[in-house]
């Protein structure tokens, strides 16, 4: 058994294999027969087939948020493409015999452009090679998957995609702060920091008037920048303002200020990131979240219900 997979519980662990393998009736069937269909491709693609290409989001952080789909397909494909946002403990649920391909995209840091990137994908599928493509968090949201989509048809390869728990979810989970609140935020908005130009700019103005939550992904080196441009267009000074840091791993750190008053957490605390920034009142009904209570609970009840 992997290593990584020792950290659930046997319950759990019980659960999941039930899952993935238990007979109970139809979902099962339909399991052996992707089962069957993958082996077949993959005897296939040794005459001369084209693999498939699964585009995979493995969550925000904490290793249990990824899907039983997420973690079947890890199992049978033949290599992953992963990301420096996937969790070293999902990464040591790739077995051994499933190539490891590791194509890092990191602020200012990348082992490999995009277009690198989609092109050893493509190179791998017309092989016969079926791919997992393991993104952080869910691969539609600022994971650039509609441009691997577009090269995957370009190329005529197949392709699938599984949803991840998003950044935005996961953290505010783990946080304990509403995204929405039928007292104040009605809406949330996804906004990412950086834009593929410099000529593209935000729409500060919209922001500003809006009672939305306004989660920013990937905007830690912009914190100041944020706040300053919601309140050159109105934002009140005042709005609450948090910073999420390692969002739902055992470091996360939760820091909540103003839109006026945030840079002084900047300068006094180590934000290490990756971060989440969250602008909006519903942060002042941040609840106290015990994320204790979501750890493996390894005791006689748990073991002897399996």
């Amino acid at each position: 058994m992997n290593n990584v997979l020792t950290n659930f519980s046997p319950l759990r662990l019980t659960t999941i294999f039930r899952l993935l393998s238990a007979p109970f009736g139809r979902k099962t069937r339909q399991s052996n027969n992707l089962n069957n269909s993958f082996s077949q491709q993959k005897h296939q693609s040794s005459q001369g087939a084209i693999g498939d290409v699964f585009l995979v989001g493995s969550g925000p952080g904490d290793a249990e948020l990824l899907t039983l789909k997420a973690y079947r397909l890890m199992q049978q494909v033949d290599v992953v493409m992963y990301d420096w946002l996937v969790s070293p403990e999902i990464v040591a649920m790739i077995p051994n015999h499933v190539e490891k391909v590791f194509v890092g995209k990191k602020c200012g840091r990348h082992s490999m452009t995009q277009a690198q990137i989609c092109e050893l994908m493509s190179t791998r599928a017309l092989r016969g090679q079926n791919v997992l493509r393991l993104k952080g968090g869910d691969p539609s949201v600022f994971g650039r998957a509609a441009e691997e989509i577009d090269h995957l048809q370009k190329h005529k390869i197949n392709f699938a995609i599984v949803p991840g728990v998003t950044a935005a979810s996961g953290c505010a989970a783990w946080s304990g702060i509403p995204l929405t609140h039928r007292e104040c935020a009605h809406s949330v908005r996804f906004i990412t920091a950086h834009f593929k130009s410099d000529d593209i700019q935000s729409d500060w103005q919209n922001y500003a008037e809006s009672n939305d939550t306004l989660v920013f992904y990937m905007g830690l080196n912009k914190v100041n920048s944020i706040a300053e441009n919601l309140i050159k267009h109105g934002k009140n000074a005042k709005t609450p303002m948090a910073i999420i840091d390692q969002g739902t791993t055992a470091e996360q750190k939760t820091y909540t200020s103003t839109l006026a008053d945030i840079e002084q957490v900047l300068t006094s605390e180590n934000i290490i990131g990756p971060a989440l920034i969250v602008v909006g009142d519903a942060i002042n009904y941040r609840a106290n979240v015990d994320t204790k209570l979501l750890q493996p609970q390894l005791n006689e009840s748990n073991t002897s219900a399996a």
